[in-house]
């Protein structure tokens, strides 16, 4: 899961960032990659100098250019908390994940100031007035520059830290239990499953048409698998091989036009011969398929005992399609999710 935290000025989204890292959490703040910049600049890593080369960084690669840099230092299966995130688009792209969580930290302005003033930093503000003037810079209409009102009404959680670090402590420490089963990518379907399996079947298709690939499944394990492509020991149709194919790409045909003899075996054909050959049952199986069977196929379906056909792409054949109606075997087309 990855806790994003924003937060007006010491609102504490640092000491909320700590307490996360005590519980494994590995923090990455986008500061840090704009101090990163400003190294290689050769400028110091002022308050000023860092809205600055950011602004400059959204500007010229885009609006959510450093939470794309945060993402490259992600690793599969931790948890990270990254802080100042300061433009609307960094929050958006950020929330395209199922793991991410935006947490607004709000304080009162005065206890803020004081908080300001007990670290005694210099160029902080000392005044509510310098306070005020500092935020401003923080909140521009630009919106390649930071907004930070903006993606602190995008949070979805508000954590008032008005009290002590105890009870601070007790809100963060809540907000994991409640979100960490939450915050997880769900799992695909079993025919979203099956039908990437067959769309990366395809990618071993040696023939010059369209790559298909296709799996054949009962009690949801795979029994064969099968790409287009010409038979075994002889060469590969991308190599030359395929009069029709060879003539097709050469202007000479028409796509659809078959006068010509095609050599390359179909997808759902070549699963269907791999059973067989592993001396594997097909009868109830079902097929997944990158494209709804032409009338050949159709007719090797029908008679392969298979009971179901799920394609993602329809095919124009309406007689390979109607062939599957009228022989009483299901056809679904999956739709790719959004």
């Amino acid at each position: 899961m990855i806790i994003g935290v924003t937060g007006a000025y010491a609102s504490g989204k640092d000491t909320v960032a700590n307490m996360l890292q005590k519980m494994n959490f590995y923090h990455i703040s986008l500061s840090d990659i704009l101090r990163e910049e400003l190294k290689l600049q050769k400028k110091k890593p002022t308050r000023e100098n860092m809205i600055e080369v950011g602004n400059n960084l959204r500007t010229t690669y885009g609006p959510n250019i450093l939470t794309k840099k945060a993402l490259k230092k992600v690793r599969d299966g931790e948890n990270y908390i990254f802080t100042s995130i300061r433009n609307p688009k960094e929050v958006e792209y950020l929330m395209n994940r199922e793991d991410f969580l935006l947490v607004n930290v709000i304080t009162p302005e005065k206890v803020r100031l004081r908080r300001i003033l007990g670290r005694d930093r210099e160029g902080d503000p000392k005044t509510l007035k310098e306070l005020r003037e500092s935020e401003k810079k923080e909140n521009s209409s630009n919106p390649n520059a930071q907004q930070l009102n903006t993606v602190a009404k995008m949070a979805k959680i508000v954590i008032n830290n008005d009290s002590d670090l105890v009870a601070l402590k007790n809100k963060v420490e809540k907000l994991v239990k409640d979100w960490v089963y939450k915050l997880q990518d769900s799992r695909p379907n079993w025919d979203e499953y099956f039908m990437n399996i067959a769309e990366v079947v395809k990618k071993r298709c040696s023939c010059m048409s369209a790559k298909k690939g296709a799996i054949l499944v009962k009690d949801k394990q795979i029994l064969s698998t099968g790409y287009n492509g010409t038979a075994k020991g002889i060469k590969h149709c991308t190599q030359g091989s395929c009069p029709r194919c060879n003539d097709r790409h050469l202007g000479k045909l028409k796509s659809g036009d078959y006068s010509v003899t095609c050599i390359c075996a179909h997808a759902e054909e070549n699963a269907i011969v791999q059973a067989a050959y592993n001396g594997i049952s097909t009868r109830s199986a079902i097929l997944y398929t990158t494209f709804t069977p032409c009338s050949t196929c159709a007719r090797m379906i029908i008679n392969a005992g298979i009971v179901e056909v799920i394609a993602r792409v329809l095919y124009p054949d309406s007689i390979g399609t109607q062939l599957l109606k009228d022989a009483k075997v299901k056809l679904r087309i999956l739709k790719k999710k959004k």
